[in-house]
Formats: C-alpha cells, structure tokens, sequence
C-alpha cells in the first residue's frame, strides 16, 4: 500500500493530485515498474474521494504512458515510467519554489533576505528529516 497524502492547501484538482502523487511514488521507487498499482477502489477508499477520482487520475497516467493495463488484473507501472516521473518530480518542485519566490519579492522582501529564509526552512527540515518520527525536537 502506498500512502497518499493530499494536501488541502493546494487548490487544484484532487485528480490532478493524486496524479502528482502517484507520479512522486513512482519517481521515489516506491512503485516500480512492472508492480501493480492500487485498484481504484481500494485507493478511493484510502483517500475517501469518488471512485470516478481516482478513476480519472489513472487516466490521465495511463494517457502519459505511466501505467499500462494488465488484462484482467488492473494497471501496472509502464517501464521508463520512474525516469519520466521524476523529470514530472523537478519541474512540479521547481514550480512551486518560483511561485514562492515570485510571492516574497511581491512583497517586498529583499532577495538576499528571500535566500536568508530559503537557507534558513531548508536547515529546519533537513533537521526535522534527521530525527527519528521524522518530525524535528
């Protein structure tokens, strides 16, 4: 079972972020190619979201030639998908830093105070990482 977690602060689409976290699954190894992905039942359940969701995400993988179908078994992750996924990975991370650079200098901040911040949270989660819970002190 993999463990999806859909952040409720992002406002796209749940299909799309499940898509994204699928594709982050795939790109961190921890579904490989050749290994089923969950049934669209079972991931609707875990995500409590419509099946029709979860449904139109696989779609949209399938559509990127991430998931294949295995006839009469449910869908499987396509060879050459973690290299594809985790180009998906980069460019997704290297969105949201440059919106988020994009908001601070809207604000006013100064690039070097901005880089001061960004080296400052970078430290606060490599330290929360390093922690046994994952959590930080």
């Amino acid at each position: 079972m993999i463990l999806i977690d859909l952040s409720e602060s992002d406002g796209r689409p749940i299909y799309g972020r499940i898509s994204d976290r699928i594709k982050f699954a795939i790109a961190g190894d921890v579904l490989r190619p050749g290994e089923m992905a969950p049934s669209v039942r079972e991931l609707s359940k875990q995500l409590v979201v419509n099946p029709n969701t979860v449904a139109r995400s696989y779609r949209d993988l399938q559509a990127e030639g991430l998931l294949e179908p295995v006839r009469g078994t449910g869908l499987q992750v396509a060879e050459g998908a973690p290299e594809k996924c985790r180009s998906a990975r980069s460019v997704y991370v290297r969105t949201r830093l440059r919106g988020a650079i994009d908001e601070a200098r809207g604000t006013g901040l100064d690039p070097v105070e901005i880089e001061t911040i960004l080296h400052e949270e970078w430290a606060k989660a490599r330290d929360a990482a390093s922690q046994p819970n994952g959590r930080g002190a």
